[in-house]
């Protein structure tokens, strides 16, 4: 908010960092420990709520876990003053010394790894780092649903340890599931790319490896699910993500992006969902009943509280002037169902809001029983946590072998081989002696982690995972990825001269996207590409281009030059990094990596303004649409696009040819609209019966071993005026570890009402009626889809 001259309380400038420190500031929290306030356990440290050692609150009802959560809350907050309610709505939670209850701080994040972007984590002492995983667009790349509820297991176990040592909470503001509609998108790093049913499938997983199995409605950690709705632009030609109006249709809404945030509640049981800074049609997402109130816990049935962004109820008021009073601005937000705000606004002008009769206790009450619940399901009113399912979690369960040896497979998996000229990799250790890398993202160590990272158990960067294979000779060509003049080119060109091969390792890295910075073009930073070209044109041996970025880049001249033999993609590979792309080069892992995201060339971008919502194109104006469901220009390699070292080729063994679609609502319901002809609302049919299997022969007809993503994408029929829906899109996606020379089976199974159904113009998911053609890897398969008589 530091661009609003007009901030009445404090200032948000979109560093997160700052603001943790501003709460702290402003929501002062001192603790007298005295006989009347919190005994003191063995060892000097305040105990846990409800600690049986603790004679304060051994009687005290909401302590008694053989009691009902739901009456255990009412209990609690039967037992607050209207001060210290409001004060525990917000992220700094006060203590509550009378009661025997500590402070606590709700921010915490764990995108890929626990981090300590929020002020709930600190590493040091006994917990100096912990596991990085590749970022998430890296991971996501895997295309691989174990590896993610595995990588959601391990920051889970991770997070309990350091929870259990006092070091961190169990509230953690992950994941962000947002759709990565443009590709200059500063965060789209964090996402799982732009394909809804794969970023859906992701936010299940990671959030069920989070939050855990536990025994009927415990969590283990609660996770959360963000940015709440149509959030993917944060400071693009002037216009901020706290500005920002998202004008969205209906069907956007419905068939992108609110997709992944609805399989987050009901399939993944996410506790939390954090609603954005923007605006969608008008309306702040965190005061608008519709999308919170009505949406997420009404349709959906949200177990859990919905949080604010970082001030965003501060933003509403101050740079949006939403509402006349920032009581009115407290007030909405309460009362669209926000149940706890990053930021002190609440706990300024909650009690005002009150007095003013704009909202009353008891809606403050609904707010704080959400919270309480999600705490009391983590077992944060239970007493000393060693006592409970995690308690012996420690110091020695982070940063363990086999969680850093997940790391590095997760980085394997999440590599793309874009381009493999003549079959140039793998490069061969014992013919290719010397190797020449080169490039600013050659050494590199951090950079590796992206944004939202922690504190990484260590690093390997490119050039020693190289050289752990061959004798290397470094130049790094550019100095900083902004590559800009006085270069060391030279050296570069020297390097690929005398050496066997040559390994570019260019990219972005958090200087040229990031939170709060979108990118302003696709092409590599400042002299990069002419240094490849230098390089390759110099080169004696074969050429490896990585590429280490988190959205995009045009490498169309890297595509086009016959110099350069082999494009591999890293996105930010995490901590173990290096050695996994050397692994790859090298040929100790087959990669099995695809895109989860197109990579288009730089012309697209002066057709598509950031600003411009839409995912379908408008022929009237020459828009041309977003993503591989609705974009048909050129494109620089395709969503899904991934090449490995062996052929595979699939085939379909069992196979449906057609399905009819019954009626659970007479057919005289569907009126008012174009498609009652051709299609059947979902609503109206009877989808218990609509599951459809199919059996598909993957065979690996070369002589490594390697792993295949089957996709298998719907399109649907084309009748008259009703091409509303997408051309194609993914229904479904298996990862199959194939032994070289054999053949494994798959099944798939479609639904018709899931799957082979499209959303119209009003946010109506409906079956089209006939023929509706399935791509199964590279087969073509007819179902029809018929209503029955």
């Amino acid at each position: 908010m530091a661009s609003s001259p007009s901030c009445s309380n404090y200032c948000y400038n979109g560093n997160k960092s700052l603001l943790a420190s501003v709460i702290v500031s402003v929501i002062v929290v001192t603790i007298t420990i005295s006989s009347g306030g919190v005994a003191i356990a063995e060892g000097g440290r305040v105990p846990f709520a409800c600690d049986p050692k603790n004679g304060l609150t051994r009687t005290l009802r909401f302590c008694w876990t053989h009691v009902p959560i739901h009456v255990r809350v009412q209990d609690l907050i039967g037992r607050l003053t209207l001060a210290e309610k409001i004060r525990l709505v917000v992220n700094n939670a006060i203590a509550v010394p009378r009661l025997g209850i500590q402070g606590y701080e709700w921010w915490s994040e764990a995108l890929h790894g626990v981090s300590n972007v929020g002020p709930g984590t600190k590493f040091g002492g006994p917990f100096p780092g912990a596991t990085s995983f590749p970022q998430v667009i890296t991971t996501a790349a895997s295309f691989n649903q174990s590896l993610w509820l595995e990588i959601g297991r391990v920051v889970s176990d991770e997070a309990r340890a350091m929870y259990n040592g006092g070091a961190a909470g169990l509230t953690f503001w992950s994941p962000n599931v947002n759709i990565f509609r443009d590709p200059r998108w500063g965060r789209g790093q964090e996402t799982p790319g732009e394909d809804p049913t794969l970023a859906a499938k992701y936010a299940a997983s990671y959030v069920q490896g989070l939050q855990g199995n536990g025994a009927g409605d415990r969590l283990k950690v609660a996770a959360c699910c963000k940015h709440y709705t149509a959030y993917d632009l944060d400071n693009w030609n002037g216009i901020d993500r706290f500005h920002f109006n998202a004008k969205v249709s209906k069907q956007d809404l419905a068939d992108t992006y609110d997709v992944p945030f609805k399989a987050c509640v009901l399939e993944g049981k996410v506790a939390s969902v954090m609603c954005s800074y923007n605006q969608v049609n008008g309306k702040p997402t965190c005061a608008d009943p519709e999308l919170l109130r009505s949406t997420i816990r009404g349709q959906w049935g949200l177990n859990g509280y919905i949080v604010s962004d970082c001030d965003s109820v501060g933003v509403y008021y101050d740079s949006q002037h939403y509402t006349r009073t920032p009581e009115e601005a407290a007030a909405d937000a309460i009362k669209a169902g926000l149940d706890l705000d990053c930021g002190p606004f609440l706990a300024i002008h909650t009690d005002a809001a009150i007095r003013q009769g704009l909202i009353s206790e008891n809606d403050l009450n609904l707010a704080l029983a959400n919270l309480i619940t999600v705490q009391m399901r983590l077992g944060m009113f239970d007493g000393e946590p060693s006592a409970q399912q995690y308690g012996n979690l420690g110091p020695r369960d982070v940063c363990t072998p086999a969680h850093q040896e997940l790391a590095l497979e997760a980085a394997r998996q999440g590599i793309v081989l874009l381009e493999n000229k003549g079959n140039a990799l793998p490069l061969s250790p014992t013919r290719v002696r010397t190797v020449a890398v080169i490039g600013p993202n050659s050494d590199v160590t951090v950079t590796m982690i992206g944004n939202y990272a922690g504190v990484a158990c260590g690093y390997t960067s490119p050039l020693q995972g190289i050289s752990r294979y061959v004798k290397t000779v470094h130049q790094a060509g550019c100095r900083d990825v902004a590559c800009g003049g006085n270069q060391l080119f030279g050296a570069a060109e020297i390097a690929s001269r005398r050496t066997d091969a040559t390994i570019l390792v260019m990219g972005l890295d958090q200087s040229i996207e990031a939170e709060t910075r979108d990118r302003v073009g696709l092409l590599l930073p400042g002299l990069q590409q002419e240094l490849v070209s230098r390089v390759a044109r110099a080169a004696r041996g074969p050429v490896v281009l990585v590429i280490m970025s988190g959205g995009p880049v045009d490498v169309s001249f890297a595509k086009n030059d016959p110099k350069i033999t082999a494009i591999l993609w890293a996105g930010y590979p995490g901590q173990a990094g290096g050695t996994a792309i050397a692994d790859v080069i090298f040929g100790r892992t087959n990669p099995g990596g695809r895109l989860p995201m197109t990579w288009y060339p730089e012309s697209y971008l002066s057709k598509v303004p950031m600003t411009i919502m839409d995912m379908r194109p408008n022929p009237s104006t020459g828009y041309p649409g977003r993503t591989y469901r609705f974009y048909k220009g050129p494109v620089v390699y395709p969503f899904g696009h991934g090449l490995s070292y062996s052929r595979f080729s699939q085939t379909l063994v069992l196979a449906p040819k057609q399905v009819s679609v019954s009626f659970s609502t007479p057919l005289k319901a569907q009126t008012n609209s174009t498609w009652a002809s051709s299609s059947i609302k979902v609503s109206h049919a009877n989808c218990d019966a609509l599951h459809m299997g199919f059996h598909v022969d993957v065979k690996n007809e070369g002589s490594m071993d390697g792993t295949h993503t089957l996709l298998i994408f719907s399109k649907p029929p084309i009748k008259g005026n009703n091409n509303w829906s997408e051309d194609k899109k993914l229904v479904s996606f298996h990862k199959v570890l194939v032994p070289a020379g054999s053949k494994q089976r798959v099944s798939v199974g479609v639904h018709v009402c899931k799957h082979l159904s499209v959303v119209d113009e009003f946010g109506v998911r409906r079956i089209p009626m006939g023929d509706h053609e399935l791509h199964i890897g590279d087969l073509k398969h007819s179902i029809s889809v018929q209503t029955q008589d």
